[in-house]
């Protein structure tokens, strides 16, 4: 399930959840159940917030996610967080549920041929255009679904590497997430030392530093990397006015399977409405939107750009 549409700090019990029923005499059950009715019910919910499809193969998982939030709020069955997640004044929780069921799996420098073609054969093009006084040395990119924010980091240090601010280019990164849970995280830059691995050496050494005293076994992204991202809580399913396109180039990775047909063609569209002619839209291997958006042309399995120019990367 993605990460992907949006904001907040969980700063503990907020108004709206002491409203929600409470027993703290009761004890919760090991295990939560959950009959094909309710089910049907959070299905609609989720939907209705996020655009995201639960199959309903998920009970086990809506059942195992939720929980931490029930113990959270002393709420002894599923029937009775319906009750109150369902309600119109509970947006807190509502988010806080959305934090609970969406997974964020990513890691620096995932899908590594994307990469590969940002640097191989995007970047130099921008950076050769430039230089004949065919486009500003200003690039805008956006991570649609960024998780924790190991694939901003990844695009940013590529970015000052390779387009440097010295030389001129001016580079900001928008990355938005679903669940404020994961913002946080990524805001902070801060990571397992043991995920070092993943990152090339001369990036891990010009744009991390290592964490020592009480942050041994950390590592933490350089201020001047975090400074290019700005990070905002956004569903992808809704429109946002904070978003300032048009982008160079969007990665939208891992986030449309968990869309049903007509979300996701939502979703596209207004992926597509924010990208500059001749920019690039960056997806995951199960994705395939051939057959769904006739604008977009396929480059690479992946990899598509929005139908402009006719000059072959």
């Amino acid at each position: 399930m993605p990460a992907g549409a949006a904001a907040g700090k969980d700063s503990g019990t907020s108004r709206q959840v002491e409203s929600c029923p409470a027993d703290a005499s009761l004890e919760l059950p090991p295990q939560l159940s959950v009959s094909p009715a309710l089910f049907q019910k959070f299905q609609k919910l989720i939907y209705a917030e996020t655009g995201i499809w639960l199959g309903n193969s998920k009970t086990a998982l809506l059942c195992g996610r939720l929980f931490r939030r029930l113990r959270a709020l002393e709420i002894t069955t599923l029937e009775s967080y319906y009750e109150c997640v369902a309600s119109p004044d509970q947006h807190e929780e509502r988010s806080r549920m959305i934090d609970a069921i969406t997974t964020n799996e990513t890691r620096f420098f995932r899908e590594p041929r994307q990469f590969e073609f940002l640097v191989q054969r995007v970047f130099p093009r921008w950076r050769a255009a430039a230089e004949r006084g065919l486009r500003p040395r200003r690039v805008r990119i956006w991570s649609a679904g960024c998780s924790s924010g190991e694939e901003p980091y990844t695009v940013a240090m590529l970015l000052a590497k390779h387009l440097p601010a010295e030389e001129g280019w001016d580079v900001r990164l928008l990355a938005t997430d679903i669940s404020n849970r994961v913002l946080e995280k990524a805001r902070k830059g801060t990571y397992p030392i043991v995920r070092s691995a993943e990152l090339p050496k001369d990036l891990l050494h010009t744009f991390m530093l290592r964490g020592t005293a009480e942050r041994q076994g950390e590592m933490k992204v350089r201020v001047e990397i975090q400074q290019m991202v700005d990070f905002q809580r956004l569903n992808l399913d809704q429109e946002s006015s904070f978003i300032e396109g048009p982008f160079d180039a969007i990665f939208c990775r891992n986030v449309l399977i968990y869309f049903d047909a007509a979300s996701k063609r939502r979703v596209v569209a207004n992926l597509y409405r924010h990208l500059v002619t001749d920019g690039f839209l960056f997806v995951g291997h199960a994705e395939n939107l051939n057959s769904m958006f006739s604008q977009l042309r396929s480059l690479e399995s992946t990899i598509y750009t929005k139908a402009g120019d006719k000059e072959e990367l």
